[in-house]
């Protein structure tokens, strides 16, 4: 038995949670892997191959890793969890007027629980995934802080893991650059995983069409919110749409309207099926709440204000924000103005490398 103790480890059978079991193995962990099947690509009706995490290439590809390095693999079936909750709340926000983020639901309320519910099944002390991020224990809290490679940092999509579940997560990358863990798979004979592309998609969208996605999902949707009205932000009709739900905050192609300069979605208005237009001055904005709060480095931030670096999606930089909590929401002003801030996204606050939190945007505005 191991004196580091035995862990879990979610393998996707990509490149990073095989290097992660790979690693925690050679430190001297007991290592169990699992495999999570969250989506039955088939059922999808899309067009692409089959591919990513749920394939039957990538559960063999994890199997075979397990297999080489002799410690036990499992599959594990959550494919009705992961549709009730994910794509469910997928699909409802879309009609609902704003842009999920099914990844940053995922962790948050399926993976970890479903791993750490197997976890104490399989006398697993620890989980451990392959993430670029890292985790510490100060001040009584567990803390998520940015991974040592900023072009690969996934603190982003980590923000709403509960404190409980962080008391038992490894991430093994936290400390190394992606250059680093090819070079590691390259040495130690893994030059399939080295060769295998990586899959950047929503796992159950993965020809990248959400879309057809919805139409498929819900078949009269198009019917009903087809032939609604493109305005300008003055209220002036300049065409008609598809139907709200497919278009997003800050999209510019695919408009199909020519008005003689570059016109952007400002906002969505389910109430009256229009699709706001307007100039990416109009798309501007300097302030926004976020709701349904996880704290993750304070216990709490009531009748404080607090400097950040907040980002409103995943790929964004971040801006400087003052940040205050009011009840259960947490008001942002901006110190300059953000582009495309999409209700239904998740925001992450930052102090330095570290994750203050996140929540779910619920607005956004201008204020003096």
């Amino acid at each position: 038995m191991s004196t580091k103790g035995r862990v879990l480890v979610a393998m996707s059978g990509g490149i990073d949670s095989s290097l992660a079991a790979v690693l925690l193995h050679e430190q001297g962990y007991e290592v169990v892997g699992m495999t999570m099947k969250t989506w039955d690509y088939a059922s999808s009706g899309g067009t692409k191959k089959e591919t990513g995490c749920c394939s039957l290439d990538s559960i063999n590809d994890a199997r075979n890793i397990a297999v080489q390095l002799g410690f036990p693999h499992y599959i594990l079936d959550i494919r009705n969890e992961f549709g009730d909750y994910v794509i469910d709340h997928f699909t409802n926000e879309y009609i609902a007027g704003r842009t999920p983020n099914p990844c940053v639901l995922c962790n948050t309320h399926i993976k970890w629980d479903a791993l750490l519910q197997r976890a104490d099944k399989l006398n697993c002390d620890f989980i451990a995934t392959g993430h670029y991020a890292k985790i510490r224990y100060e001040n009584g809290r567990y803390i998520i802080s940015k991974g040592l490679d900023e072009n690969k940092d996934q603190s982003y999509a980590l923000w709403g893991v509960s404190q409980e579940s962080l008391s038992r997560t490894i991430f093994p990358l936290g400390d190394l650059h992606k250059k680093e863990i090819y070079e590691m798979a390259t040495q130690k004979g893994f030059v399939e995983l080295v060769n295998k592309s990586e899959s950047y998609e929503i796992c159950f969208i993965p020809d990248n069409d959400y879309r057809s996605f919805l139409r498929r999902r819900v078949p009269t949707l198009e019917q009903e919110v087809k032939n609604g009205d493109f305005v300008l932000e003055d209220g002036t009709i300049i065409g008609k749409h598809e139907g709200y739900p497919f278009y997003t905050i800050g999209q510019r192609k695919g408009l199909g309207i020519s008005v003689g300069y570059p016109i952007f979605v400002t906002a969505i208005d389910k109430a009256n099926n229009r699709v706001v237009l307007g100039t990416q001055h109009q798309l501007a904005r300097n302030a926004m709440k976020v709701s349904q709060l996880n704290l993750s480095k304070y216990e709490n931030i009531t009748n404080r204000k607090i400097e950040t670096i907040t980002k409103v999606r995943y790929n964004d930089e971040g801006t400087p924000a003052l940040i205050y909590q009011e009840d259960n929401t947490i008001i942002v002003n901006f110190h300059e103005p953000v582009f495309a801030i999409a209700p239904g996204q998740a925001a992450v606050f930052y102090e330095g490398d570290d994750v203050l939190g996140g929540g779910w945007i619920m607005e956004s505005f201008n204020q003096n």
